[in-house]
């Protein structure tokens, strides 16, 4: 099956960088792409206009959303709320356990992945909370989603998480690190039977990956295998490290070091290790210790920094900042990690932070995180067949309508579908030659009724909260509303 996809731009590619051709066409045959250009001189066997609209390398997302976002309750939580949404130490000494159902778990993945698909994401690895788990990702929560993943199209790097500690919360409000290492160790051998099971499933689209969570509640141990497998198996590794004030500074207690310095000794970091987010370094603003430069053991291991510009700065930090870090020669990539899963919002918020940091425009543009979002990703999986569009490449392809009256004028096309589009403007999802999505509708699937399912698991996941906080407060003070509820309208009456 030969298809030709035309469109007034196509961000085509050169061998070296990502460059607009206006009014050209793109022609695949089956999974792969033939031609990008003008004029191809052969017949196909389907012709796709998309009109108006930037025919672009699907975004890749390192830091993707894998479950229904419980940021939501955190992301306006008081500083002296925050605690209150961790595990209380009562919690876990009652015993911790699932909040859902196996059915329930499973069900999360789909609702995710599709959001993923009609944000204009074709490839993803994903990050899910353990706030509601027993301890982490189960093997059949993850086989699910590898099966939700296939089956709608998703190209996906997955495989369960674990870990040997979660922060808790004292009566006293004090935070600190319960550990269960036998936990973790069995999340590992978890985590590599699943990679040896679903590693090329669905015709190469699922691949597995290493997801060891937060660097704290980690062991020696838990890293120094996690590394091992890594290698012996050929898997990509993503650790959340340098992201927080309490992470930090427990390593620096423990350590000595800062946590990409301990990383760095340990040997941990390397091409095939992802970072998201890496900003509270060494020389970071809000870091009250620690020396050495953490940029420059990032850029002799070759580690890549997954930026997620978006969920940190709803927390009030930013990468200091992502114009030094591609200076220095750090390979970059961009993660979503939050709802909505939008490359266009990360994209334009990393730049003004960027910029606002730099007070320069270079290195800070749109250009270069849409790099990004597609070739720095690329660089990291290791797949030069990915975040291009190029002869050989994979047919993952998105349209981005420019249509619409809120796109205003076009000027440069990047520019315009960033400064005002979003993730809704993609018409058109093609993975690896197959159509995923087309005008925001998923094939086979309705929508109305994931969302609803997702809404109910949103409320039980919220209920979950309340048995957690230590100091058991009720719904209304522990998630305060934006504006105080009534239940008469007689107060509507006063001015």
């Amino acid at each position: 099956m030969k298809t030709k996809l035309k469109g007034r731009y196509v961000i085509g590619y050169d061998g070296d960088d990502h460059v607009i051709l206006e009014n050209a066409e793109v022609v695949y045959e089956n999974d792969t792409i033939l031609f990008v250009g003008k004029n191809y001189p052969e017949e196909v066997d389907e012709v796709i206009d998309a009109g108006n609209a930037v025919i672009s390398p699907g975004f890749i997302d390192l830091n993707a959303l894998g479950d229904i976002d419980h940021d939501i309750l955190h992301l306006e939580a008081s500083s002296n709320r925050t605690k209150n949404l961790l595990w209380s130490e009562r919690y876990v000494e009652n015993g911790h356990h699932e909040v859902m159902t196996e059915e329930e778990e499973a069900f999360k993945s789909l609702y995710a992945y599709s959001q993923l698909i009609l944000h204009g994401v074709t490839t993803a690895m994903p990050i899910t909370s353990v706030f509601y788990k027993r301890w982490a990702e189960s093997y059949e929560e993850l086989a699910a989603a590898a099966h939700h993943a296939g089956q709608l199209g998703l190209r996906i790097y997955l495989g369960p998480s674990y870990q040997s500690g979660m922060r808790v919360v004292e009566p006293g409000g004090t935070i600190k690190l319960f550990w269960d290492e036998e936990a973790g160790r069995e999340g590992l051998k978890r985590a590599v039977k699943f990679i040896e099971e679903f590693d090329g499933a669905y015709n190469g689209l699922v691949k597995g990956m290493l997801a060891p969570e937060r660097i704290e509640c980690q062991t020696e141990e838990s890293l120094t295998q996690t590394k091992y497998f890594s290698d012996q198996l050929g898997v990509p590794i993503k650790l959340h490290a340098a992201q927080g004030s309490f992470e930090y500074q427990t390593i620096m207690d423990t350590h000595g070091v800062t946590p990409i310095q301990y990383l760095y000794n340990l040997g941990f970091l390397g091409p095939k290790t992802g970072i998201p987010h890496a900003h509270f370094i060494a020389g970071y603003s809000e870091a009250q210790s620690g020396e050495g430069d953490d940029i420059a053991l990032l850029k002799e291991t070759n580690t890549t920094v997954i930026h997620c510009p978006l969920i940190i700065g709803r927390h009030m930090a930013a990468l200091e900042s992502f114009g030094k870090y591609k200076r220095a020669g750090i390979n970059l990539a961009l993660g979503t990690d939050t709802f909505p899963p939008d490359m266009f919002q990360n994209i334009r918020t990393g730049s003004m932070f960027s910029r606002f940091i730099e007070k320069e425009v270079d290195n800070s543009t749109f250009a270069d995180f849409y790099r990004a979002a597609t070739l720095g990703a690329a660089k990291f999986l290791g797949r030069d067949d990915l975040g291009r569009i190029a002869v050989g490449a994979k047919a993952d392809i998105i349209a981005i309508d420019l249509d619409g009256f809120h796109m205003g004028v076009i000027d440069d096309p990047i520019r315009t579908m960033i400064v005002s589009g979003s993730g809704r403007d993609v018409k058109l999802s093609i993975i690896n030659g197959r159509i995923v999505m087309k005008d925001q509708k998923i094939p086979s699937l309705d929508l109305e009724e994931i969302k609803s399912k997702g809404q109910k698991y949103f409320n039980k996941m919220k209920k979950g909260y309340l048995e957690r906080d230590y100091q058991l407060l009720p719904e209304h003070k522990l998630f305060q509303s934006s504006f105080k509820k009534v239940e008469s309208n007689e107060i509507l009456k006063k001015k």
